[in-house]
């Protein structure tokens, strides 16, 4: 009988993991809710007299830098997206050639590739400024968008290699025999079945692309031209003086479109990060 009494009940362990589930899951929103509410509050203060308003969000849209907070965004849109179409394009296609064809020097340039990746960025700001400056396209979106179509994003190239590894050779061996090259055999095999892959790369590059400082920061002079992180900067001046009422209203709409993004493609990027290098 007393033994009956100390025996685990069952269920007992599922509820205690689902308990702590929600208790991480609080941990890290928290802050989100805190930002959240601040952002409703009279100068950003919670908790301050004029209790939950709507005056941050109305004077944060309407900019506080020489534009609109509705520009800020598009121009950020703009950018991300060609962001994306560029490493789709040109990481797909240089994944393709090192998981499936071999030529003289493939492992070794495999090698180098993974090998930038330990180059910190900071280190070609100056050459990749000095040559978009002579190429005249400082204050336009090129230098933001331009090295994305020429597969200089590792990190991607080798996210791609990983899952096309694990797809299947016979598959191509029989789109062979169909009379496809490695062009057919690219657009009809090898990318429909790398839809996780390719979703998972979109994600981490419009998250990339949206959240960039430096970048527009070094190249973009037109207020017309800011993304959102400039946006952002716009509510804050040399002095220290800030309207954080506004920033904090445009901090959370700048949120949206992230999460928007990972609801939609929530089950790609999902299985995308589940299965890449795991098959």
């Amino acid at each position: 009988m007393t033994a009956a009494l100390f025996r685990p009940r069952p269920g007992a362990g599922k509820a205690a993991r689902h308990l702590l589930i929600c208790l991480l899951l609080a941990f890290l929103l928290y802050p989100l809710a805190v930002l959240l509410l601040a952002s409703f509050s009279e100068g950003g203060v919670i908790g301050s007299p004029g209790g939950l308003i709507l005056e941050n969000y109305r004077a944060g849209w309407q900019g506080d830098g020489g534009a609109s907070f509705a520009t800020y965004f598009v121009n950020s849109a703009l950018i991300s997206l060609a962001s994306i179409v560029g490493v789709l394009l040109s990481c797909s296609v240089a994944a393709y050639a090192f998981a499936r064809i071999e030529f003289p020097g493939r492992r070794i340039l495999f090698a180098l590739m993974i090998g930038t990746l330990l180059l910190p960025a900071q280190v070609t700001v100056v050459p990749q400024y000095i040559m978009f400056n002579t190429l005249g396209m400082v204050d336009t979106y090129w230098p933001l968008t331009l090295t994305h179509y020429f597969a200089v994003d590792a990190f991607y190239t080798f996210l791609m290699v990983q899952f096309i590894r694990g797809i299947s050779p016979s598959l191509d061996e029989a789109a062979r025999i169909d009379g496809c090259g490695h062009i057919g055999i690219f657009f009809r095999v090898i990318m429909p079945l790398s839809m996780p892959a390719l979703a998972t790369t979109a994600a981490f590059c419009f998250v990339h692309s949206w959240n960039d400082f430096l970048g527009p920061l070094l190249y973009l002079n037109d207020p017309g031209s800011f993304t959102v992180p400039l946006g952002l900067r716009q509510f804050m001046d040399a002095t220290g003086n800030s309207n954080t009422g506004g920033l904090l209203a445009m901090s959370v709409l700048s949120l949206v479109p992230l999460i928007a993004f990972f609801a939609v493609a929530q089950r790609l990027i999902t299985e995308g990060i589940s299965t890449t290098g795991l098959k």
